[in-house]
């Protein structure tokens, strides 16, 4: 292999470490403040473009590779061709670019004023807290859901809304933001169901390995449902029946699925994840759109 093979072998194990899949949801919870905030996009169009690179491939990359980092023993049991424990990211040049893209993403949150700013530590902070020693969050999946839920979707979201505003987001927005932050502790936990074995082995109390997978899942689902059934009575109460319509029906083919994943939750969860959590994502830009009219200004 020459020196280009080994150049572009790097880079590919480097992008695989930021495990661009994982951007999606940021992005998405970022885009659904934006629309939420009832502003146009047009008049901050940049604004938009360096938030969602700053949510997805920096933030979300830097949480990815930190925790890959901190978590290279156990992927060793669960996932050996992963980019550190496969050696395709060898020494510490995986916690060196775990360094490097959070000074990366600091440098282009300060571009954002002091919302982005303030968002985009909040969220480091706790990426780091959630894997790295001492307080590695993740220990426990009752803390560590929370937290990567939060930087998943609730911060995001709030994020969106506060840059295009320059502000703090209406109290309507911080309520679904937190909701939907809420339902996606169920998503991390049907997302612990594929490393159960090397979390036992290696002290990671995860909710599949502290409840058993099929209590685990059960509280996954309830933890799913519950925050979209308040969104929906939210958007009813706001007077917006169409819209709460859409985010129930929605939620009922969610339940319908839940009903097969309840049957083999250790083996259905990835399906899960695929099918049921497409349809919750879609939900919050239900309800993203819904708040539109509600604080556009001048409305």
């Amino acid at each position: 292999m020459g020196i280009a093979d080994v150049e572009r072998a790097s880079v590919g194990a480097m992008v695989e470490l930021l495990k661009p899949i994982t951007w999606f949801a940021p992005m998405w919870a970022f885009a659904c403040g934006v629309v939420s905030s009832g502003l146009p996009a047009g008049d901050r169009l940049g604004v938009i473009v360096l938030g969602v690179v700053l949510a997805g491939p920096l933030v979300c990359g830097t949480s990815q590779a930190v925790n890959d980092w901190f978590d290279r023993d156990v992927d060793a049991i669960n996932e050996p061709n992963r980019p550190i424990p496969s050696g395709r990211v060898p020494g510490r040049r995986g916690l060196h670019i775990a360094i490097g893209w959070t000074a990366l993403s600091l440098l282009v949150a300060a571009a954002l004023g002091p919302w982005g700013f303030g968002a985009a530590v909040v969220g480091l902070a706790l990426a780091w807290a959630y894997s790295a020693p001492p307080l590695r969050l993740k220990r426990n999946g009752w803390w560590g859901n929370t937290a990567c839920a939060a930087c998943y979707e609730g911060l995001p979201w709030i994020t969106g809304a506060a840059v295009m505003a320059a502000a703090r987001p209406d109290w309507r927005v911080l309520a679904v933001a937190g909701l939907y932050s809420a339902g996606a502790h169920g998503i991390m936990t049907l997302n612990d169901f594929k490393s159960v074995e090397g979390d036992r082995r290696t002290g990671i109390f995860s909710l599949p390995v502290l409840l058993t997978p099929e209590r685990a899942a059960r509280v996954a689902c309830l933890a799913m449902v519950a925050p979209q059934s308040v969104v929906v009575g939210l958007l009813v109460a706001w007077g917006y029946p169409l819209y709460s319509g859409a985010v129930a029906g929605l939620l009922a083919v969610q339940l319908l699925l839940m009903v097969r994943l309840l049957r083999e939750p250790r083996a259905r969860a990835p399906w899960y994840n695929a099918t049921g959590t497409s349809l919750y994502v879609i939900g919050m830009l239900v309800t993203a759109i819904a708040l539109r009219p509600l604080l556009a200004p001048g409305l």
